[in-house]
């Protein structure tokens, strides 16, 4: 059988920068170590920073009630109110924000500034697009979709600015833009799907086009695996979503020729590697 695993697969510039960060802070910091949600969307990773000491603060109630140690904002960001909060206890404050997470964040306060809209093509319950709204100094609105785009209650006349969750499919967001634009005289958009989402999607694409069989890797909370999944599957309809080794069924793999393997942007490398093993043997 031959294999092809995606160049792009596994820990994206911006994952791989927080938890590097999580792992030093748990062996220099002197008080308890924790990260406010988990630092990124992979159990395996949470699992192993969590027998290393590093708790995670699921909610504003429980970061209340913390008075010492030392909190990392995760990857996905958080909310104004939030990275205050942790400030305000006199908590140490170690941001592992992606910085093209943070440049969102710059963004959304500066046009709210300026009097404009801001419409963010994303997920609304996903933690990086939450982060994103809680930094707008203005209205902001939330589209996952052409639909709900159409249907904005904004008046054609507002001015308003266009960004996009930086996992979020990058041939939607292109579809979004042409809506957007006949919908609003003002309209400013600024592509913020991240260079290597669009790498990654476009790579998979390709493999899943030219394979039997397509293997999308990563954790089931995981974003922009599911959007790789998705994509996967209008090329190739034989593409399974899985999560670790254990997930595979290898059983239906004996009859394909060529399988391709990716992986979203939270799935570390050994994963990956033991998949490419059990395809190849």
């Amino acid at each position: 059988m031959e294999v092809t695993v995606a160049k792009t697969a596994g820990f994206c510039f911006g994952v791989k920068r927080a938890v590097e960060q999580v792992y030093q802070q748990a062996e220099e910091a002197k008080g308890p170590v924790y990260t406010f949600g988990p630092i990124i969307h992979n159990d395996q990773v949470v699992s192993d920073l969590a027998e290393k000491g590093v708790q995670v603060i699921r909610s504003l109630k429980e970061l209340e009630e913390i008075r010492e140690g030392t909190v990392i904002i995760r990857s996905h960001g958080v909310s104004r109110e939030v990275q205050n909060r942790i400030e305000d206890n006199g908590l140490d404050c170690v941001d592992a924000t992606c910085p093209f997470v943070k440049k969102i964040h710059r963004i959304v306060e500066e046009e709210g500034q300026k009097g404009r809209t801001v419409i963010i093509a994303g997920n609304a319950s996903h933690p990086e697009v939450e982060g994103i709204c809680g930094w707008a100094s203005g209205p902001v609105f939330v589209v996952s979709d052409q639909e709900e785009l159409v249907h904005l209650p904004i008046d054609p006349e507002t001015g308003v600015t266009f960004v996009a969750q930086t996992t979020f499919n990058f041939k939607k967001f292109e579809e979004l833009v042409e809506i957007l634009q006949k919908k609003f005289y003002d309209s400013t958009v600024i592509n913020t799907v991240c260079n290597a989402t669009e790498e990654r999607q476009a790579e998979a694409r390709r493999i899943a086009a030219s394979s039997d069989a397509m293997l999308v890797i990563g954790g089931k909370h995981s974003s922009n695996t599911q959007k790789l999944y998705e994509i996967c599957r209008e090329s190739c309809k034989n593409t399974y979503f899985i999560e670790t080794l254990v997930d595979l069924d290898s059983k239906p793999f004996q009859s394909f020729c060529h399988v391709g393997i990716t992986a979203g942007a939270s799935t570390p490398n050994k994963i990956i590697e033991e998949v490419q093993k059990k395809c190849q043997n």
